[in-house]
């Protein structure tokens, strides 16, 4: 069934609204989690000369920030949780854009990639083809797309005050080459476990080049 504008609203209110309050311990308990692995999926895969144009989509407080602009690259957060976003720009120094998933208003052709770490699963299934046919704007030609979420078999709906939606590869893939993506590669994290020990579904994408 259909969710309607309102319904919508208020799941992006809702969500947003537990990240705001849980900020602060959301770092802490997130300041040291290693991703480098996505880190490098994404790099490794621009074809420009950096330093690259990033937008980290769902930055949360900046850890990932830090960490590309260490590298050297030119990069911008995206937090629709204002005290997230805060938290993001004291902590990286970085320009740090407030915008809701839900209403984004994203510069055309901007950058060589985006990096969506543990995000796009807090957009519900009926908008995910515009969000992110929004992130294939705002990428240049030839630019790249890095994805994980936890996946799971379709399901979608509240867990606490966060809503989610859980799709294995195959609706995974469906929905990203259909927003006009090619696939660069799919993994499984944490890495070096058995599959049933991997809740992390990470995938690379390009906007193909005219």
């Amino acid at each position: 069934m259909a969710l309607t504008p309102d319904e919508l609203d208020r799941i992006a209110a809702r969500t947003l609204a537990h990240y705001d309050e849980q900020a602060l311990s959301y770092w802490n308990g997130t300041r040291d989690h290693d991703v480098s692995q996505n880190v490098d999926a994404l790099l490794r895969h621009i074809e420009a000369r950096p330093p690259f144009e990033l937008l980290d989509f769902g930055c949360g407080p900046g850890r990932d920030l830090k960490t590309f602009k260490a590298l050297g690259h030119h990069v911008t957060g995206l937090e629709g949780s204002p005290n997230l976003a805060a938290l993001a720009r004291t902590n990286s120094g970085c320009m740090v854009l407030e915008q809701s998933f839900l209403a984004l208003d994203l510069p055309r052709g901007r950058y060589d990639g985006v990096f969506a770490n543990a995000v796009l699963f807090h957009v519900p299934s009926q908008v995910l083809p515009r969000v992110l046919g929004e992130l294939h704007e705002t990428l240049k030609p030839g630019g790249v797309l890095f994805c994980s979420n936890p996946r799971g078999q379709g399901q979608e709906g509240w867990s606490g005050d966060r809503y989610g939606a859980f799709h294995d590869w195959e609706a995974w893939l469906g929905h990203v080459t259909a927003a006009g993506f090619s696939q660069l590669a799919h993994f499984y994290r944490p890495t070096g476990l058995p599959l049933e020990q991997q809740p992390w579904l990470a995938s690379v994408w390009r906007k193909p080049v005219p």
